[in-house]
């Protein structure tokens, strides 16, 4: 190579390096398609990354949905990851429909039929029987979810055949309300399904809570269509489409769609710092004397996240430090 041409290589590496894309910290809300699994979403996010040439960050989801749900799936990237975890914790929105007459292993349009009955509940019947599923309530989860039974995933002892006994979780029903009732049976009055909306703490189950409910009005049924609407701060209008994604990667306008990461700490003061309290924070240090309320506050630095933080009679300690 002659001098002329590595001076050439060398301006050409140093101008896309340039223009490459700045590293993404934050979320992008995807409004998950039917049929695609949680973590095919988080490698999609990842193939558009590197397509659009964005810097490598961590790359994780906010809360697993089956691939028979649709709708809000929060991804994280960079900084945000840390607080992931935070996103599990967070109560949720869900529009589900339970059609009646049949009781699948799995709960869902994915499993066998174990179970069938020719009664269909009346509306004033489900509205009825809704209250008793409002509030505080224990539920057994379905045997097809991926909890742990002696250091195995249940549904992968379920699709083996084995019996799969799980203990019942509280959980905290906030509302449940009727959306829809479309369908009727001929000449009757009975329902053959219903739609509803729950707005639920961490851990609830939609499928045994639809399971519970069918029973409940003396029937059976199951899950055929579930739809996540709300997690936490991120809602349905601010998700976007896989093909959406796509396209603003191509356009190295992804920093466009990416929310803020204090977006998931909505529910949480800031807590302004000096340069100096930043700089101990950063090292780990604790800050003393300081005047904020109890609680976990987002420590910043002229707007820049440096740290959540837990203030406890004025002293401040480090939960969750980001390099930003």
């Amino acid at each position: 190579m002659t001098a002329m041409s590595r001076s050439a290589a060398s301006i050409s590496w140093k101008r896309s390096v340039a223009d490459a894309p700045d590293a993404l910290h934050g979320w992008i809300v995807i409004d998950k398609p039917l049929g695609m699994g949680s973590t095919n979403v988080v490698s999609w996010v990842k193939r558009a990354l590197r397509e659009g040439g964005y810097a490598k960050v961590k790359v994780g989801h906010g809360g697993t949905l089956d691939p028979l749900a649709t709708g809000v799936l929060p991804v994280a990237l960079g900084e945000a990851t840390k607080l992931a975890g935070r996103m599990l914790d967070a109560s949720k929105v869900y529009d589900f429909t339970i059609t009646f007459g049949a009781q699948t292993d799995s709960l869902d349009l994915e499993g066998q039929v174990i179970a069938q009955s020719d009664v269909r509940p009346t509306l004033a019947a489900v509205e009825a029987v809704l209250p008793q599923f409002t509030g505080p309530i224990t539920q057994i989860p379905p045997a097809f979810s991926a909890l742990k039974v002696d250091g195995k995933r249940a549904y992968d002892l379920a699709r083996a055949g084995e019996d799969v006994v799980l203990a019942g979780r509280d959980v905290v029903i906030h509302s449940l309300t009727i959306s829809s009732s479309p369908s009727q049976v001929d000449g009757e009055a009975g329902l053959e399904s219903v739609t509803l909306t729950a707005y639920v703490s961490k851990g609830t189950y939609i499928r045994s809570l639809a399971r519970d409910i069918a029973l409940a009005l003396g029937t059976v049924g199951h899950v055929t269509m579930l739809r996540r609407v709300q997690a936490g701060p991120f809602g349905l209008e601010g998700a976007i489409s896989l093909d959406k994604l796509d396209e603003n990667a191509k356009a190295r306008s992804l920093g466009e769609l990416v929310l803020p990461l204090r977006t998931a700490l909505d529910d949480i003061p800031a807590l302004a710092l000096e340069a100096g309290q930043a700089a101990a924070l950063r090292q780990g240090r604790v800050l003393s004397g300081v005047a904020a309320p109890d609680g976990f506050h987002l420590a910043t630095l002229a707007e820049v996240p440096v740290a959540l933080v837990d203030v406890q009679q004025g002293t401040v300690t480090v939960e969750r430090g980001f390099n930003l």
